[in-house]
């Protein structure tokens, strides 16, 4: 107990680091809706969701991928919007949110672990396409070299936190509309290699709706569980007094951003010039400045990846093993573990990493959200707040565990086909659906017995969600 005590004691010591161990201080929360919401635009510009938007047109139909997109927003959005509230009312990403949110201290350690290696991954992917835009370019490089370069690159701009962050992303927006403009302009002069209108664009042997567009809302759910789980590691630095437009700002407008306007390009562009890639289309496009327009919008989304990543890392080992080196020695390993995929080929495995991944984040956001509404709200189960010291939290609470692994599992299972069709292309959704139902029935069996061992009486009312 005393070495839990002690690392309490640090948590709270810890004011330089970005909170990355501890909740953001209300009087450190003191960022305008339009920064934060401005950083989240570095998710928001990936071109990931270009390659998203053209894959689905050309193997599913144009509008198949529209009416996804469609989904992927308002789902993302939803659920966007709420856990923004929650970090902004707590002053907590959802690595601590879990801790008092059904998981207990160790249990959301879990979370955080696997959360950090969905970041990692999905570096290493972004990177990529990178790294294939500039060999396009200039393919006397060696694709190796790139892949250590522009692996680098992003862990010294993640250096400072959140400051940075926001400088990055502010200076970089007005060139990422310039290239985006001008990559739109080429495309409409370019000829189309279909002949009729994009949305019309169908595949042989292709229909609107049945499997077609089961298999474009199973791509969506690989990635639309990431993003909203992702804007509370920005929404715990909200002015309070901004919190009724800075919650659906930093919640839902990336979301109409990444699925309707970078999603539904992607399907523009994907029709229009026949081709998936964006690595290869927006070189063939605009050149060189193609190279330097997919080099911008990497290097903005990655600094994202690498600064949650290196969060929930820093969570992770902080709980298990009580090592607590720093947010940035988790900058650079977080960098460096992204080198290695790349190294190693994680784009051979993207699917199935996808599939697993699209799972468990919608299931964890789904689980946090029905806490958060449901138990604590309108039931009245378990503490009014967040609390993320673990003297206070137990190890484990059957809640948001038992909830994940069996909803999670249960989803996986449906992913890899064991249930039909359906349940397979809408596995995440139905895994989301199972664990809200489960969070709700194991809090009311166990009468909340497990979100706190004591009372901590130092919470503001004013981080009170219930």
């Amino acid at each position: 107990m005393r070495s839990v005590t002690a690392t309490d004691h640090k948590v709270e010591e810890n004011k330089s680091d970005d909170y990355s161990l501890g909740k953001v201080p209300r009087e450190k929360r003191n960022m305008g809706w339009l920064s934060i919401t401005n950083i989240t635009f570095g998710i928001a510009t990936a071109i990931f969701y270009f390659q998203m938007g053209s894959v689905m047109a050309l193997q599913f139909g144009a509008i198949n991928a529209i009416i996804s997109a469609v989904y992927a927003t308002v789902v993302a959005g939803i659920l966007g919007t709420f856990i923004a509230y929650l970090s902004a009312k707590s002053g907590m990403n959802v690595n601590l949110l879990s801790r008092g949110g059904g998981f207990g201290y160790i249990g959301a350690s879990l979370t955080s672990f696997i959360y950090a290696t969905n970041f990692i991954m999905y570096c290493a992917l972004e990177g990529m396409i990178l790294v294939t835009a500039v060999h396009e370019f200039f393919p006397v490089i060696p694709e190796w070299v790139l892949i250590i370069f522009f692996g680098s690159i992003v862990i010294p701009l993640n250096w400072f936190g959140i400051k940075q962050l926001d400088k990055l992303q502010k200076w970089s927006l007005p060139l990422f509309f310039l290239f985006l403009i001008a990559a739109i302009v080429m495309t409409a002069l370019t000829p189309s290699a279909y002949e009729g209108s994009f949305w019309t664009y169908m595949p042989e042997g292709v229909q609107i709706g049945g499997t077609a567009l089961l298999l474009c809302i199973g791509m969506q759910h690989g990635i639309m569980g990431l993003t909203p789980l992702l804007a509370s590691d920005y929404a715990r630095f909200l002015k309070p007094k901004d919190t009724k437009v800075g919650i659906f700002a930093i919640g839902f407008i990336p979301q109409i951003f990444c699925f309707g306007v970078m999603g539904g390009l992607g399907i523009w562009f994907g029709v229009r010039l026949g081709e998936p890639n964006p690595g290869v289309y927006i070189v063939m496009l605009l050149g060189i400045g193609g190279a330097l327009f997919t080099m911008l919008t990497q290097i903005r989304i990655n600094v994202t990846n690498i600064y949650s990543g290196s969060l929930s890392l820093s969570n992770f080992f902080e709980n298990i093993f009580n090592f607590k080196p720093g947010r940035r020695f988790w900058v650079v390993v977080t960098g460096v573990a992204s080198i290695i995929l790349m190294l190693g080929g994680i784009v051979d495995h993207l699917e199935t990493v996808m599939t697993f991944q699209g799972v468990f984040l919608l299931t964890w956001a789904a689980i946090l959200v029905t806490d958060a509404i449901i138990v604590k709200r309108m039931l009245k189960i378990g503490p009014g707040y967040y609390e993320a010291k673990q003297r206070y939290l137990y190890r484990w609470n059957p809640v948001g565990v038992v909830s994940l692994v069996v909803a999670s599992g249960l989803g996986t299972i449906a992913a890899l086909g064991a249930f039909g069709t359906f349940l397979q292309s809408t596995a995440a959704f139905f895994a989301a659906i199972l664990a809200s139902i489960l969070t709700v029935v194991i809090a009311v069996m166990t009468d909340g017995k497990y979100y706190l061992k004591a009372e901590d009486r130092n919470v503001d009312q004013e981080d009170f969600i219930a």
